[in-house]
């Protein structure tokens, strides 16, 4: 590991509380230009003894604005201590846990998954358009029918095409050739340049795309592509419990990379990360952002600091080899409840190294999907209901789901 060390308490509040202090302090320093402040001391006392103790609540009322990206060079210096953070979340994400190299990526902490997908397909629309001059009715996101729905808002948001393809029902996968006939149709249609998005983990089964199919196929035909992977949900998860993957930054074809935070690492909500290779995030620039020292080049502005705080505390709190244990524990939680479920004789998906459960609706009454919190593909007309193994989810939990789809 190139930047992820396990740390003590003690080692961690000195580490955020050092990062403060060289962030500015709006009642010691004669600051007048920055329309922001400290929490409204009204409301949020700062000088309440447990934030002595308290690292992530302190910075949340120092509030932090990490507006702009802090990987390249020039940044808001009035919250530079807190940046230093946020760039070594950049990195243990980028090198440690997907195994690019070191220096070598952009990105920052997004507001969650749809955000950092958003993001990625801005910055290859830009590209095509800058690059190859493209016309936006010439350019297509592409997608399997399982992937999430923030790609068809980036379609409506960014006026490009979105063309989902259908997956085998059964496995998940989509096929080589209902992908090349797909691509084939979509280039007598016009379209030249494509936006993949693949799949590390979908939210809904689990699923894993297999990127070779879309690169192999799109390489055939000639086609102008990017990739970006959605690991929104995975990301924290599946290249623990896979030793060697196509969907992160060792496959030179893979150009960015969503994670979320506050999904398996459990920081709050609004803690997304977006992560891309140098010399792409240029292409989201908004120089008219001029009064911002580094200018902007994020989608959501202002951000706060405190959510890269977070997730930075709970890395070094597990280390690489604690997260790798925690990551077990809930596969084995999974395996466990997948080998009941064959037991009793009920269909359902799940992927090998993933810790979601997808059951067939018609094994499910609506009454024991509501009393267990069980969540449907569709509201209106479900398919299927999955569970989620997360930390709080044991087999003590799971043992009275099993008996009620016994009965």
């Amino acid at each position: 590991m190139n930047y992820w060390k396990k740390l003590s308490p003690t080692q961690i509040k000195e580490r955020v509380f050092k990062a403060l202090e060289e962030n500015v302090n709006y009642y010691d320093e004669n600051v007048l230009g920055v329309p922001a402040s400290h929490l409204d001391g009204k409301v949020f006392y700062q000088d309440a003894p447990f934030l002595q103790d308290a690292p992530f609540i302190s910075t949340m009322v120092h509030n932090p604005n990490h507006i702009g990206c802090h990987t390249l060079g020039h940044s808001e210096s009035f919250f530079k201590g807190t940046q230093e953070i946020e760039r070594e979340v950049i990195e243990i994400c980028a090198v440690d846990i997907l195994k690019g190299q070191p220096g070598q990526h952009d990105g920052y902490v997004a507001s969650g998954g749809t955000e950092a997908n958003m993001q990625a397909i801005w910055i290859y629309r830009n590209y095509f358009v800058q690059k190859y001059k493209a016309q936006l009715s010439e350019i297509c996101i592409i997608t399997s029918s399982d992937a999430h729905y923030s790609m068809s808002k980036a379609s409506n948001v960014f006026n490009i095409s979105y063309q989902n393809i259908p997956v085998n029902e059964e496995n998940r996968k989509v096929e080589k050739e209902i992908l090349q006939e797909e691509l084939e149709a979509l280039k007598k249609g016009g379209k030249k340049y494509f936006i993949v998005v693949a799949n590390m983990m979908t939210t809904m089964f689990g699923s894993v795309d297999n990127v070779s199919v879309y690169t192999d196929t799109l390489e055939e035909l000639g086609c102008h592509y990017k990739l970006h992977v959605d690991g929104a949900f995975g990301g924290f998860f599946y290249p623990f419990a896979k030793n060697e993957s196509k969907l992160d930054f060792s496959n030179p074809k893979v150009s960015s990379v969503t994670l979320d935070a506050h999904k398996m690492a459990q920081a709050p909500y609004g803690t997304g990360i977006f992560l891309i290779r140098k010399n792409h995030i240029e292409y989201a620039v908004t120089k008219e952002a001029s009064y911002v020292e580094g200018e902007d080049y994020t989608l959501i502005g202002s951000r706060s600091g405190a959510n890269a705080v977070a997730i930075w505390m709970i890395l070094v709190s597990y280390g690489p080899y604690g997260w790798k244990e925690k990551v077990f524990i809930l596969l084995k939680r999974t395996e466990w409840l997948c080998k009941q479920l064959e037991e009793i004789g009920i269909e359902f998906y799940s992927h090998s190294k993933s810790n979601i459960v997808t059951i067939k609706s018609k094994y499910v009454k609506p009454e024991i999907a509501k009393e267990f919190g069980l969540v449907p593909d569709n509201h209106h007309a479900p398919k299927w209901y999955k569970i989620v193994i997360m930390e709080h989810v044991n087999i003590e939990n799971l043992i009275p789901l099993i008996e009620k789809l016994k009965a």
